[in-house]
């Protein structure tokens, strides 16, 4: 039986034979930059609020419970501290090798940008920048930050975050990049995600290539057939660059 060191070696190989390989990656990419996911045990969803983590980040909420939103959000969300860790990095440095042409993320940390990554479909938007509900006005994390408890624009409108909330819809333009580099690509890594939250999950359909998953837990999905399954941390990618 292999060993994860002879299945990195094996993806490696897979990887230097690829034409078109993207990377797919979930929550558990950013854990080791100590960014909590959402199910784990140790994740958002144990978290004791007034209200589950689900109902907080609704775009219903969002409006009628402004202040408390923004409570979690700082507490929870708001990943201003964190750096990449080895995964990001040897994506980007694997995307500047033309190895990986894409990232699509379900992340919404901004830490694939701050490694290097270029290019990368944020499927469920950033914390990196908010806009005015009113006027539309664009403003950085930095920006936002400094008009805390509740930020505020200029023109007296409430700055949301630029991240897909419950009850949102996800950017057209992001999933119609995001489809056409999966139908592109003849091998997608899939990365820190069980697969098990939707619409993300179903992204995969649109790939005929062969599907890696390097995954701590089993992919929740029955229907992925993958060519290759690694049991660990996300951060065995360092050993691809």
């Amino acid at each position: 039986m292999e060993d994860n060191e002879q299945k990195i070696k094996r993806l490696k190989q897979m990887l230097n034979d690829s034409k078109y390989a993207v990377f797919f990656g979930g929550a558990g990419v950013s854990t080791a930059s100590g960014i909590p996911d959402f199910r784990s045990p140790d994740g958002l969803s144990a978290k004791k609020y007034a209200y589950p983590f689900e109902t907080i980040l609704s775009h219903e909420f969002f409006f009628e419970h402004t202040g408390e939103f923004y409570d979690y959000y700082y507490a929870e969300l708001d990943a201003y501290t964190a750096k990449p860790n080895a995964a990001h990095k040897a994506l980007a440095a694997l995307e500047a090798d033309g190895r990986i042409k894409a990232v699509i993320t379900q992340n919404i940390d901004g830490l694939h940008q701050a490694a290097g990554s270029r290019k990368v479909y944020e499927l469920h938007g950033t914390t990196s920048r908010g806009m005015c509900v009113k006027c539309g006005k664009v403003y950085s994390a930095g920006e936002m930050r400094a008009r805390r408890p509740v930020p505020k624009c200029d023109c007296g409108g409430i700055i949301k975050p630029d991240v897909v909330l419950y009850g949102e819809s996800l950017d057209p333009h992001v999933i119609s990049g995001a489809c056409m580099e999966l139908e592109k690509a003849d091998l997608v890594i899939v990365g820190g995600t069980s697969l098990s939250v939707y619409p993300a999950a179903g992204f995969l359909d649109y790939t005929d290539g062969d599907i890696v998953v390097i995954n701590k837990t089993p992919v929740a999905s029955s229907y992925i057939k993958p060519a290759l399954v690694i049991t660990g941390d996300v951060c065995l990618l360092s050993g691809l660059v």
